[in-house]
């Protein structure tokens, strides 16, 4: 028996030991080259903490999202298929966020239906919905989502289409049927190019999305929407002005347009724009609690969690979900106590540099 993990990256290890290569493979690859995959983890490493010193003899990591009270800024972000990585699937998932008191945000792609997950314990969840071609589908799942007690909507706008990603092209990586579209559409769709989730995609997404959309999917529910997905300032305009109820900066853990900025570097800009209208959720590259702190520092009201919480499930079931929630939260109060930072509120902008703010200082 080797040692126990002390960190999210041996989490991965951890995984990365237990499941198929195919599995693996489709949890932590992403697009094409997989630059933007990498830059997602790296670009917090050109960050550094400005450390201030305060009395902090208490730490306070608590804070609301959407009017829900949670123990830390640390959410888990919406990933798909939890089954092809532990026999419990998003059950157990849904399980360690109650335990630790955060937000779960559902994929419309879990393995467990959003009944089974919304009875299995009592964690705060939203769920994660794509717009279908078929408007049918997402407006059923949408009320499925509210009738069970979810309690956001989440709708990813970076998929007109899959993005190329390599590693499942080459193991042809065959997804489960999804128990959620039992009765709506089928999900097993052959392909004779690689990845049977390329042709799902390609066959039921529709690409025509646009902001007028937005107004569509807010009359069939009275669900806050968020929407994922979001790079841009100005975007971020346009998502105000049709009246969105927050924002979560993401590039789709790198699995979409490859070269697309690193979500961190491009964080402060939507801040920038939404201008506190709406809370600013952040996704992409969290490997430690001081990546949650420079998030927090560049304007994020919280972070979510992808393959990390993949990760912690794979190698150890719900309790390893539980572990890689408490280890960010453990890093993240160290980093509050050395930064001089009893709550979250005391985090500001001035406890980072970043790139920008060092080529400046030089002009």
């Amino acid at each position: 028996m080797g040692a126990e993990p002390v960190n999210v990256n041996e989490f991965e290890k951890l995984a990365r030991q237990a499941l198929p290569k195919m599995f693996y493979d489709h949890y932590r690859g992403g697009a094409e080259d997989q630059h933007t995959l990498k830059e997602n983890v790296e670009a917090f490493q050109r960050i550094m903490i400005r450390p201030r010193i305060l009395d902090v003899s208490r730490i306070d990591l608590s804070t609301t999202v959407l009017g829900y009270k949670i123990s830390a800024p640390i959410m888990i972000a919406p990933t798909a298929r939890h089954k092809l990585a532990h026999p419990q699937g998003e059950v157990a998932t849904a399980r360690a966020a109650a335990s630790c008191n955060t937000i779960m945000v559902l994929s419309y792609m879990s393995t467990c239906t959003i009944e089974e997950v919304a009875s299995s314990c009592n964690a705060v969840l939203f769920f994660q919905i794509y717009m279908y071609k078929r408007r049918d589908i997402t407006a059923k799942l949408v009320q499925r989502a509210e009738t069970c007690g979810y309690k956001a909507i989440v709708l990813t706008v970076d998929t007109p289409r899959l993005g190329r990603r390599e590693a499942d092209i080459k193991n042809k990586m065959i997804a489960p049927q999804l128990k959620n579209f039992e009765g709506l559409i089928s999900t097993e769709v052959s392909s004779d190019d690689g990845s049977n989730v390329e042709a799902f995609v390609r066959n039921s997404f529709d690409a025509s999305l646009s902001w007028k959309d937005i107004g569509w999917l807010r009359s069939i529910t009275k669900l806050p929407l968020l929407i994922k997905g979001v790079v841009t300032h100005e975007d971020a305009l346009k998502a105000i002005e049709v009246g969105v109820d927050g924002i979560i900066v993401s590039n789709h853990g790198g699995r979409q347009l490859d070269y697309a900025p690193a979500t961190i570097s491009v964080l402060e800009e939507v801040v920038d724009a939404v201008k506190g209208k709406v809370p600013v959720l952040f996704d992409g590259g969290i490997r430690r609690g001081t990546d949650v702190f420079k998030a927090l520092a560049l304007g994020a009201q919280a972070v979510l969690i992808g393959r990390p919480a993949v990760y912690g499930l794979a190698a150890k079931g719900e309790d390893g979900v539980k572990r890689v929630i408490e280890m960010l939260k453990d890093e993240l109060e160290n980093t509050m106590a050395f930064s001089g930072c009893p709550t979250l509120k005391d985090i500001s902008r001035n406890h980072v540099r970043t790139q920008h703010d060092i080529l400046h200082s030089m002009l």
